[in-house]
Parts: C-alpha cells; sequence; structure tokens
C-alpha cells in the first residue's frame, strides 16, 4: 500500500558542523505518522529537528513543506523571554493576525494547570515546559515536532500528554528518554547513526531487537569488508604501479572501502560509569520521625509541603520520590540528608554516611568554567577516582567528551552534555548516599541503560526523584509519593507496583465493607432486643486457636517477600520474577488481614460468651 503524501519532507539531506551530522538524510511524516527520533547524545537529533521545522539550513539537500500546512516545534531547552506574561507567551503560538481566539488560550491555560496572570521568569521548570507545549499546541498545528517533551513534567502531566498526542490527528515526531512515553505513542521508529537515519514501520518497543540485529548484520558486513581490503592491499602490493592508468579505479574503491570501514571502526563508544564507593557505615541510614514543612506563598499564605510524614531507610535501599511539581520532592528529599531543617519532626541520619546531591537544574555547574575546571577546580591535570589516579582528559574520554572540549566553557555543551559532565565529577567522589534530582533529564537511551547498571552495582543507598517510570520500574526497591495536602505514601516496589497498591487502597476505601454493609441494613430495620451470644462451635474454636500461627507465619513470610524485593537490582534482572513476589506479597498481606480481621471476631465472641 503506498503511503499518503508527506506533509513534510527532507530529500538527501546534508549537514555538519566540522562534523557530519545528517549524510544524505531523506525522510518523509505523513498525515496520521506518529513517528520516535532516536539515537546517541551529540547524533543529530535535535539538529534534524531544527532542519524539519526550518530553523536550520542544511549545506546540501532540500525540506519539503506542504503548501498551507503548520509545523510546531518544541525545542528541548527553550529560551523564554523572562518578562513576558504567560497567557501573552501562549498567544504567540496562534497565527499573527488571528484575533478573537482568546478562548483557545484560555483552554489551554486550563488544560495544563498555567496562571496566565503570571509572567515566565517567575514559573518553574516543570511550569516553564507546561507553557511551552501549551504554546505549541494552541494553533493546532499538522506537524509537531517535540523534542524532550517530558523533561521536568510531573506524571500525572506525562500521561495526560500521553492521552492528548495519542488522539492528534497529524504527524508526530519525538525525541524522547522516556521509553514508556516512546511505547505508548510511536508507530514509527528513526533511528540517526553516524550520519544516516534508517526507519523502522514499527513502534519504539521493537527497537531494540532491531537495533540488534542490524548491529549484527553490520558485524558481517565489516568482516567481509575486511577480508576483501586484505585481497584488495595484495593486488595494491604486486603491480599498481604498472598499471597505474588502467586501475585508478580500482585504487578508488579501495580508498571508498577504507573510509566505509573508518566509519564503522570510529563509531561513538559507551559511557563508561562506575560510581565510587565510601564507607559502608551501618545497617541505618535515615531514620525521619514526624516531618512537618511549609513555606510563605507569594500572597504570604502558609503551603504545608509536609506533614507529620516518618520513614526509615535502611542501607541499599533504593528509594523514588514522586508527586506533582511543586509538591515538594527536592524539599523531601533534602530534610532526608539534612541539608534542610525541618518546621517539626527530626531526621538522623546513620553512622558514616557520606552522601552527594545531583542537582535537577544542574546549578553546581559553572556555565563559565571550563570541562577540566569543573573536575579539577584546584588546578592540576589529574583526579582521584575511587583509589586510581586519572588524568582529566582520560576521565572525560570515558564519559564521551573529545580532548578538543576539556577547554570549552561548560556553557557550550548541550543539556545531555552537561548531565554527563555532572555525572562525571558526581562518580569522581566517594559516597554511601546519592540523590539523584531528575538525573535521566537530557540523557540519551543507551547513556541512560548504562546508568541504570551503574545504580545497581552502586553498593550504597539511592533516593531517586525522577518522573521516567521505566527507570523507577528498573532500580525502586520503594516509592515514597507526595500525593498532596503534606500526605506521602510509602509502598514496596517501582512505580508500576506503586499504581497498583495505591488503586486496591483507593478501591477498599470507596466500597463499603461487609461489616459496614450490615451496619447500614440494620439501620433500616426495626430494632430487635439482643440477643445472648452463640457459644463458639467445635470448629470455630480450633479455627480460633490456630489463628495466631497463621497470623505468626504470614508475617514471617512478608518480612521474606519484602527482603527478596528489597535486593538491589532484582527488578532489572528478572521482571517476571519481581512481579510474582510482588504479587505473592500483596496475596500474604491480604491474607494477613483477613486472619486477623477473623480472629478478632471470634475473640469477641468467645469474650461475650465468658461474661455472660
Amino acid at each position: 500500500m503506498a503511503r499518503p503524501a508527506p506533509l513534510v519532507a527532507l530529500n538527501h539531506a546534508a549537514l555538519g558542523f566540522g562534523r557530519l551530522l545528517l549524510d544524505d538524510v531523506s525522510l518523509t511524516l505523513a498525515r496520521g505518522e506518529r513517528a520516535c527520533l532516536v539515537g546517541r547524545n551529540g547524533a543529530g537529533k535535535s539538529t534534524l529537528l531544527k532542519v524539519l521545522a526550518g530553523q536550520q539550513p542544511l549545506d546540501r539537500g532540500e525540506r519539503f513543506v506542504q503548501p498551507g500546512i503548520k509545523v510546531a516545534y518544541l525545542p528541548q531547552d527553550p529560551s523564554l523571554p523572562a518578562g513576558l506574561g504567560v497567557a501573552d507567551y501562549v498567544a504567540s503560538g496562534l497565527a499573527i493576525g488571528s484575533d478573537g481566539l482568546g478562548h483557545k488560550v484560555d483552554a489551554m491555560l486550563l488544560r495544563f494547570d498555567l496562571d496566565g496572570g503570571r509572567v515566565l521568569g517567575q514559573l518553574s521548570g516543570g511550569e516553564a515546559r507546561r507553557a511551552d507545549l501549551a504554546r505549541v499546541l494552541v494553533g493546532e498545528p499538522d506537524v509537531l515536532l517535540l523534542d524532550e517533551p517530558t523533561n521536568h513534567l510531573d506524571l500525572a502531566t506525562i500521561e495526560r500528554l500521553e492521552r492528548d498526542l495519542a488522539g492528534f490527528a497529524g504527524a508526530l515526531l519525538v525525541i524522547s528518554h522516556d521509553r514508556v512515553f516512546l511505547n505508548r505513542l510511536s508507530r514509527i521508529t528513526l533511528w540517526l547513526d553516524r550520519g544516516r537515519l534508517r526507519r523502522l514501520d514499527q513502534g519504539f518497543a521493537a527497537f531494540q531487537a532491531w537495533a540488534e540485529t542490524t548491529a549484527e548484520e553490520e558485524a558481517q558486513t565489516r568482516h567481509r569488508l575486511d577480508r576483501r581490503i586484505v585481497r584488495e592491499e595484495r593486488w595494491l602490493a604486486r603491480g599498481v604501479t604498472a598499471r597505474r592508468k588502467r586501475n585508478q579505479g580500482r585504487l578508488g574503491r579501495l580508498t571508498e572501502l577504507r573510509q566505509t570501514r573508518d566509519r564503522w571502526l570510529n563509531a561513538p563508544g559507551n559511557v563508561k560509569l562506575q560510581a565510587t564507593a565510601g564507607p559502608a557505615g551501618g545497617d541505618k541510614v535515615i531514620e525521619a520521625e514526624g516531618l512537618t514543612k511549609a513555606f510563605r506563598t507569594e500572597g504570604g499564605a502558609e503551603r504545608i509541603i509536609l506533614h507529620n510524614v516518618s520513614t526509615r531507610i535502611r542501607r541499599g535501599d533504593r528509594i523514588g520520590i514522586i508527586g506533582p511539581n511543586g509538591s515538594g520532592k527536592t524539599t523531601l528529599a533534602r530534610l532526608l540528608i539534612g541539608d534542610l531543617k525541618p518546621d517539626r519532626g527530626q531526621v538522623v541520619l546513620g553512622s558514616q554516611v557520606a552522601p552527594l546531591y545531583f542537582d535537577q537544574r544542574r546549578e553546581s555547574l559553572d556555565p563559565e568554567a571550563s570541562l577540566w575546571q569543573a573536575l579539577v577546580p584546584d588546578g592540576g591535570d589529574s583526579l582521584m577516582v575511587g583509589d586510581r589516579q586519572r588524568h582529566v582528559v582520560s576521565y572525560l574520554r570515558d564519559f564521551l567528551f573529545d580532548e578538543s572540549q576539556a577547554r570549552q566553557p561548560v556553557k557550550s555543551l548541550s543539556g545531555g552534555e552537561r548531565s554527563r559532565l555532572l555525572l562525571a565529577r558526581l562518580f569522581a567522589r566517594p559516597s554511601n548516599l546519592l540523590v539523584l534530582d531528575e538525573p535521566t533529564n537530557d540523557l540519551d537511551l543507551e547513556t541512560l541503560d548504562l546508568l541504570v547498571e551503574v545504580l545497581e552495582d552502586y553498593g550504597g543507598t539511592l533516593l531517586l526523584i525522577s518522573h521516567d517510570r521505566d527507570f523507577l520500574d528498573r532500580l525502586a526497591s520503594g516509592i515514597l509519593a507526595l500525593e498532596g495536602d503534606g500526605r506521602v505514601r510509602d509502598s514496596v516496589g517501582g512505580y508500576s507496583d506503586y499504581l497498583r497498591q495505591r488503586d486496591r487502597a483507593t478501591a477498599t476505601r470507596g466500597a463499603p465493607t461487609k461489616h459496614a454493609q450490615t451496619k447500614l441494613t440494620q439501620v433500616k430495620r426495626t430494632p430487635q432486643p439482643p440477643r445472648r451470644a452463640a457459644k463458639l462451635g467445635y470448629r470455630e474454636q480450633r479455627e480460633l486457636d490456630g489463628l495466631p500461627a497463621e497470623i505468626e507465619r504470614l508475617s514471617t513470610q512478608i518480612q521474606r517477600l519484602e527482603a527478596a524485593l528489597a535486593v538491589p537490582g532484582v527488578y532489572q534482572r528478572d521482571r517476571t520474577a519481581f512481579e510474582a513476589t510482588a504479587a505473592e506479597l500483596q496475596s500474604a498481606r491480604d491474607a494477613l488481614a483477613r486472619a486477623e480481621e477473623r480472629w478478632l471476631e471470634l475473640e469477641e465472641r468467645r469474650e461475650a460468651v465468658a461474661s455472660g
């Protein structure tokens, strides 16, 4: 079946900035197509989106946009005019001269929970991202080009955006590190690798298998190419000089073969991440009791962030902290490591706890300093990484930085490169408690996978503030969820487990229990004189006698299952086994609740009979 006519297309596009980012790239996007663009940091993904948006000219090739088609582009790091009002900024997404469309702006402000009267400079990172999304969507574009749209958004907003984009009728091309987001939305996968663009007419869920197959095919081709080069070099040594004029074509083909092989051999390597372990310390890492924290709003009112929150964190725990933007996730993390004082309550840190903090806004990086200075601010050309002394340039290469970048200022880096630099600095320092505040923002998928592997092997304790559902599912042994009004829900497992436990608890609270239904029915009946409690039968007495042992057995089983789920890396190693253990844990908890309720019922009857 022929594809529909493209709304936007590139034909034999080439572009380079000192190195070739796009090499003879052709692509089309038609109405109704939802594509994701994947590739490593620095591969040129954001540049390709800028080309499609008409914001970056090509060195060669052409860009085509169907006449009358509106293309909307969301950059990865938008530069928002600080003094402009939010409503005016959203309205700038409408076509010039679009008077009388204020209702569309109002609808977008409501949809993204934005106050149109505020100015952009007052917004948090999440609010600024929502404002930019509202600006992009308000004009009802035909083509949407989105570069990391989920950065800084909370989970509820991400899920709402997923639903909106799933119903988008135009053409969509998105770059994202959020695997769940890509799996749910994409129907086409575009892979940008070493300047070449490959297309798979399946969603991102099929990408990994496709990429592995492609790598195997390339390895086989490379092997055949190596053998062919050997044959050509032997021929060249035997007599190209005597037959120079007749065989220049064959010599040229050899040069092309060598260039092809060079491109393969110089494929980007992997980031070499390794966290430096600090002192082991004791089993208790953090014990928080009755934490309460409030802040004053702009209007002077008191806003309670946390109210009477208690939790205990042991060595080796991987705790995910989630909640809406502005709910206090960073505040909670800073309270737990002693970086911020609570209004009430106390936090006790265990012995020899050495925390390190990964800053969400990357504010700890001086934009004017060089990468070299960021790693060795006191001077010198080497740093200690664990028990090894490493040269600055060599260590930077582990994180995919070229030697030429070592003296460049931090402000010249992309968002993903800044994240890698901050991780490089962070992992060089010894610690036994890592606090990572939105570490996945701007990382490519392969670096994200490596980060997960490093954190799985990390011997200390992790506090992970993240909106990345897959990241939390792969790493977290427990979740602290800020659910509003100062409440924090503590649950076992990753994000998916938290959702199941929350939904189950909500359903339980929402439906009247059997006991409650009985009470309601009795209110409607004519009151009867109280009857004497019936004596326990033989089977009921046997049941009552056996319940304490059953309750003890279930309690022991629950402790064993909770310990199994808390083992670092268990989810990543065997997701099926993890989910089976989580289901068994919930079943044991339900059984324990029923056993305790039954024991209470029988014991009350026994006491009633005894008291006559």
